[in-house]
């Protein structure tokens, strides 16, 4: 009697202690169930093609469905909502962009910077100060006097987006003066920039490479640390001494109270499905490469990066909370 009591909290024990060590994990049979990836725009974008094709590639690692949630609206707070709404188990990962976070500074945002957890970078297209392949700007310093002495025309789309506050935190930065002219899409200040309608824009990579290798753009630097492959003879504004990195980035995260071993199970599966060849000829073919994947620590330093740089110009410029 005595022997089978003694086993038995013998094995009570064991079980409580295995409870523990399972709650406290986090990982236990993750995932057993599907996982969604929430992104803020409609089916068939950038952000929600990228999103499927890591869904896909995740997908393939960890064994179990991971599938595209499409939230529109509000600059990413709907999205940021319906992922505010759910619990912090891993389950529901979500698709950021700059956008989000000037949505968090505005303050129209559920959720805050600290409320969020870098998982994994999937694209980093930086914007690339771009003129007219025959502008009298050939550098960038070029472009950065005629700034101090006049007004630089710049052309991107809507105010407070990243395409403005990157524009703005470079002026800031090199004491230069511009006037910022919105359009509606990044098509529309290509053209606007062909036609000499205006004297610069930020673009990227994944939309200019034909006109730069026919001459009708002339890429003068690129907003980011590291020099791009496919631009190698183009400096980076780092290199000029101005600290200024603004892409147009995707990334994932969950939010930050979500068990930090579901976390790296999540950031592991992401960033080996993201090595595969489908994902890699998907860079490929938006003119970008293998640098742009980054993980967890990588990718949650350039948000807040972003956000603090955002930050400093939204409230020079009225925009922030």
């Amino acid at each position: 009697m005595r022997h089978w009591m003694k086993s038995g909290l013998l094995m009570t024990s064991l079980a409580t202690a295995a409870l523990a060590f399972s709650a406290t994990s986090g990982a236990d049979d993750f995932p057993s169930e599907p996982i969604e990836i929430v992104v803020h725009t409609s089916p068939g974008g950038g952000t929600d093609t990228t999103a499927r094709i890591v869904a896909l590639a995740t997908q393939a690692q960890l064994g179990t469905n991971v599938y595209v949630q499409n939230k529109k609206g509000g600059g990413g707070s709907v999205a940021m909502s319906y992922v505010k709404s759910k619990p912090a188990d891993g389950y529901t990962v979500m698709a950021i962009t700059p956008t989000h976070l000037f949505t968090m500074l505005r303050g129209n945002s559920p959720l805050d910077i600290d409320d969020i957890q870098g998982l994994a970078r999937a694209t980093d297209d930086p914007i690339i100060v771009m003129v007219r392949g025959d502008s009298r700007y050939e550098s960038i310093h070029d472009l950065i006097e005629a700034g101090r002495a006049g007004v630089i025309k710049w052309g991107g789309t809507q105010i407070g987006g990243v395409d403005h506050i990157a524009a703005m935190s470079f002026a800031k930065a090199a004491g230069m003066k511009v006037s910022f002219v919105p359009f509606d899409s990044g098509a529309e200040f290509a053209a606007a920039l062909s036609r000499g309608d205006i004297d610069a824009a930020g673009l990227n990579i994944s939309e200019t490479r034909d006109q730069i290798a026919a001459g009708d753009f002339r890429p003068l630097a690129v907003m980011a640390d590291d020099r791009m492959k496919a631009l190698p003879d183009v400096p980076t504004l780092s290199e000029k001494g101005l600290d200024i990195s603004f892409s147009t980035v995707r990334g994932y995260v969950v939010l930050k109270s979500t068990p930090k071993a579901r976390q790296e199970i999540l950031e592991k599966a992401m960033l080996e499905g993201m090595e595969s060849d489908r994902y890699q000829n998907y860079l490929k073919g938006i003119g970008l490469d293998e640098t742009s994947i980054e993980d967890a620590a990588d990718w949650d330093s350039q948000i807040r990066r972003m956000y603090k740089a955002g930050q400093e110009t939204m409230q020079d410029l009225g925009l922030a909370r």
